[in-house]
């Protein structure tokens, strides 16, 4: 004769916990990448600007995630 069960599992956690999403690898999470500014007629680079990131187009946020 088969025994019957009297006491069930407790139910498993689902909640999961938010993620975060991953940061952008160029700019990293800031939106923001250094362009190089060129002047004159041989175009030498003399300094830099910050510029929008075109990888997440400055969300900061990897666009894959």
């Amino acid at each position: 004769m088969a025994t019957i069960r009297t006491t069930t599992k407790t139910p498993k956690k689902t909640t999961t916990d938010p993620v975060e999403p991953a940061s952008c690898q160029p700019c990293g999470g800031s939106g923001n990448v250094a362009i190089t500014v060129r002047v004159g007629r041989k175009r030498r680079p003399v300094g830099q600007q910050d510029g929008l990131c075109l990888n997440c187009l400055g969300e900061g946020t990897a666009p894959d995630a």
